[in-house]
């Protein structure tokens, strides 16, 4: 499905891509897609991976890719340029303890890579989330819980992966909107706000569906070459 305007068509030629890692470039059990991958090698322009899961984790899949290093994790909170260059992270840990021993009176909360998170709390999904955040609606904290469907995240409301893409775009020298951003989970949301072109893949989520300028008919990493190709078909990268 194809939703931009036909005025817009002959106006793109972007210069970047930013994906998504689980539910896009993976296969349904969460395995990198093999032939995702090897379609992603065969770009010419960078490609940047975009993941709630911890910075480590997103270097080690740009790695095995075959790509530069440059990624965005923590849901925005943590973005790194290269490889051998630091990551760099928001200061927004203190309001998400805050959340986390608040919520923890009432679940049996588990936290996710307590000891590599920087920026946010990740909890294991088996516990009532709406509930959770009504009782967190009576706090004073800007913080948010967001369900990536792998991870329950607490988090910042000023942090996301449209703010890590505009962060990380500012230091590859190039704009959010110089991306084309794909993505299937709530959590692409604002990526794709901020981009200059948003695709989701075919098992995303209704709400990455309905703020995607295009949607792809195929699945999971199919859905990622779809994507890719339909960009090339189009001559935009």
């Amino acid at each position: 499905m194809f939703y931009l305007p036909i005025s817009n068509l002959f106006l793109m030629k972007f210069k970047a891509i930013v994906a998504d890692i689980d539910g896009t470039i993976t296969c349904e059990k969460r395995e990198l897609h093999l032939e995702a991958v090897k379609k992603i090698r065969t770009l010419k322009l960078p490609f940047v991976l975009a993941t709630g899961n911890i910075l480590c984790y997103a270097r080690t899949a740009s790695r095995l890719i075959g790509l530069e290093g440059a990624v965005i994790a923590e849901n925005g909170g943590a973005v790194a340029v290269r490889f051998d260059l630091q990551g760099t992270y928001e200061e927004s840990m203190e309001e998400c303890e805050k959340a986390y021993s608040f919520l923890s009176q009432y679940f049996n909360l588990t936290k996710l890579d307590p000891h590599y998170r920087k920026t946010e709390i990740a909890l294991r999904r088996d516990f009532d989330l709406e509930k959770a955040r009504s009782l967190l609606k009576t706090l004073n904290l800007d913080v948010e819980m967001v369900d990536t469907k792998y991870a329950i995240h607490i988090k910042s409301k000023k942090v996301n992966k449209g703010v890590g893409l505009k962060k990380l775009a500012n230091m590859m020298g190039l704009k959010a909107r110089d991306f084309v951003a794909i993505g299937d989970s709530a959590n692409d949301v604002e990526m794709f706000e901020v981009s200059g072109f948003g695709i989701a893949v075919g098992n995303g989520d209704e709400i990455i569906k309905e703020a995607a300028d295009y949607v792809t008919e195929a699945t999971y990493g199919d859905g990622a070459i779809e994507a890719i190709e339909f960009l090339e078909e189009k001559g935009w990268i």
